[in-house]
């Protein structure tokens, strides 16, 4: 009965851990594998845990910045450590071999080594499917790297280009106000094209593969998220201060983005608000809105509406997206930003958070 019962948690191993890399590597959509999602959070805790203490934004993210690529190592020791137990209760269940006898068997197999060998055929067998498991795993994870990194470079490009439209880390009313300073209010619907393919390349890389959620950028004042938040921010500003100008793309653009993270919100099992009301309550203050509104005004941004008029408009759309930002900014402690809400704790950071740029004298 013993060996009953070991050969069937050895077959539940087995056929386990080949679900979780088939939902991780190979399947092509939003599969939630349990396996790696505790192994990942296991790597991130006591990670998360000694960043807390930490004063400032930079430290945090340097703490922080390993995490994710960890998680990935870790989590295919803990494949392979798992393939090597299920096949070794299999062997167990099968022969005669004690447990640590069936380790060594499974390990020599699972591994290619080939320094442990049964005579059994049904032990052969297993050997066999252990051999051919090694290396189709690694295999596998080494063709899973360049989809993870290339993907996450085509994150930073358009996160690093807009350092220079909104700031670090960037605002929305920024990205208005630069444009305004430099008299591009023209082109501001090709950065909302640029960032409706960007959202929408954004939902399908990090929901199939979810943990580039937690890859930081390569500059502490940096963050997707962040940089995502500016963006839509900036389109609802527009839509809010400026009703008679183009807002095709300008929709198109913010719909894309609060699309996208719910569509990431799906993949983590966060729940949101489906269709909220446009009179919802936001956690932005009409005083911080009306900060972000008056360094548009510095820079000569145009407006047809006053604050006041503007202020439930950019309510309605804003209502959309908020609540799910703050929920993974402070998930992902992403660095600090006007209007991105609280985080686990409170930290400070050294870079401006709202640069002032002077247009040139003369």
């Amino acid at each position: 009965m013993l060996r009953v019962l070991m050969g069937i948690a050895g077959a539940v191993v087995v056929l386990g851990i080949f679900s979780s890399v088939l939902r991780t590597l190979v399947i092509p959509r939003p599969t939630r594998s349990s396996f790696t999602r505790i192994v990942q959070r296991a790597v991130q805790r006591p990670v998360q845990l000694l960043a807390d203490q930490m004063e400032s934004a930079e430290a945090k993210d340097r703490a922080l910045a390993p995490v994710a690529p960890l998680a990935i190592v870790i989590t295919l020791i803990s494949w392979l450590a798992s393939f090597m137990v299920g096949y070794a209760l299999l062997e167990a269940a099968v022969s005669g071999l004690s447990v640590s006898d069936a380790l060594v068997e499974s390990g020599s197999s699972l591994f290619t080594l080939g320094f442990a060998s049964g005579t059994r055929a049904t032990l052969n067998a297993i050997d066999f499917c252990a051999a051919a498991t090694g290396p189709i795993v690694i295999g596998l994870q080494v063709g899973y790297l360049p989809a993870l990194y290339t993907a996450y470079q085509r994150r930073e490009t358009e996160v690093t280009l807009l350092e220079a439209r909104a700031g670090s880390p960037p605002w929305g009313p920024e990205i208005l106000a630069r444009y305004a300073q430099v008299e591009l209010l023209d082109s501001l619907t090709d950065l909302f094209r640029s960032w409706e393919r960007w959202s929408a390349g954004l939902s399908e890389s990090h929901t199939t593969y979810p943990v580039l959620i937690n890859f930081r950028s390569t500059k502490p004042v940096r963050n997707w998220l962040i940089a995502l938040l500016a963006v839509m921010d900036a389109a609802a500003l527009r839509l809010a201060f400026n009703p008679s100008q183009p807002g095709a793309d300008v929709r198109m653009a913010l719909r894309a983005g609060f699309v996208c993270l719910r569509d990431i919100a799906d993949s983590r099992g966060i729940p949101y608000d489906y269709d909220p009301h446009p009179d919802d309550v936001l956690e932005l203050t009409y005083e911080d809105f009306l900060k972000g509104v008056a360094r548009m005004a510095e820079q000569g941004y145009p407006m047809e509406r006053t604050p006041q008029e503007a202020w439930p408009h950019f309510r309605g759309w804003r209502v959309n997206y908020e609540a799910l930002t703050y929920r993974l900014a402070r998930d992902i402690d992403a660095v600090p930003a006007p209007w991105s809400g609280p985080r686990r704790t409170s930290v400070t950071i050294s870079t401006p958070l709202t640069p002032i740029d002077r247009r040139p004298a003369g």
